[in-house]
């Protein structure tokens, strides 16, 4: 029972490490999930993807869909799965990799920052293709995923459906080889729908509460011609 006491705990701290070294934007669970609200997700589907076999295959994952959607939380619950099932887990946002990576040229660490990433069983992209991705940031990525290529899983969240994506990579040559890499191996989740956050905005709600409770109506403001 001591033995056993003692595995679990180290068990758990790992955990607590893996989560912690993830960098999640949201703390996000597959249990927290809206499965009711309208927007292209399907229960079973998803609940299959959380078994993270695709991870094991080293296989892609594409989250895209409109703002507010929900796809940074879907790409976290997964995130949180895979450190609790103790994987080496990275969140990140794509302009903020480029910019490292960029720095990181410049000052001589960028192998070591890229056998870093390169351990990682996975890798989640936010924002991917935000922003136009000019060919030196595009060259960097390129390097980055050819080398993860059929080693290991990355997440592609983005405002973007896979379509769209050849056209905001500038140079087309690198877009060509990019895409290659990315979009064979790569199982998708399309949302679409309004805002999630509009269910958890709380202005509107305050506002009218405040309506309600002053059931007496403002003064009317004095008419100036009227008094002289």
């Amino acid at each position: 029972m001591l033995v056993e006491k003692e595995f679990l705990r180290r068990e758990e701290n790992n955990r607590r490490r893996k989560l912690k070294s993830a960098k999640l934007q949201l703390s996000a669970t597959i249990e927290d999930i809206d499965f009711e609200t309208p927007r292209k997700l399907s229960r079973a589907r998803f609940l299959e993807l959380a078994q993270l076999d695709w991870v094991g295959r080293a296989h892609q994952l594409i989250i895209s869909g409109p703002t507010g959607v929900g796809k940074t939380f879907l790409a976290c619950a997964l995130a949180d799965r895979a450190c609790k099932l103790c994987l080496n887990v990275l969140y990140i946002k794509t302009h903020t990799l480029t910019a490292q990576l960029a720095i990181t040229q410049a000052d001589g660490s960028y192998p070591k920052e890229i056998a870093k990433l390169l351990k990682l069983d996975l890798l989640i992209l936010d924002e991917w293709l935000r922003e136009p991705l000019q060919s030196h940031h595009a060259q960097l990525l390129l390097d980055l995923i050819d080398d993860r290529y059929r080693n290991a899983s990355t997440v592609f969240v983005s405002q973007f459906s896979s379509k769209q994506w050849h056209q905001r990579i500038l140079e087309p040559t690198l877009a060509d080889a990019m895409l290659d890499r990315i979009i064979h191996d790569a199982l998708k989740i399309e949302l679409d729908g309004k805002s999630m956050r509009k269910h958890t905005a709380t202005v509107s709600t305050e506002k009218s509460s405040l309506r309600s409770d002053n059931t007496t109506p403002p003064p009317a403001p004095m008419d100036k011609s009227a008094a002289s």
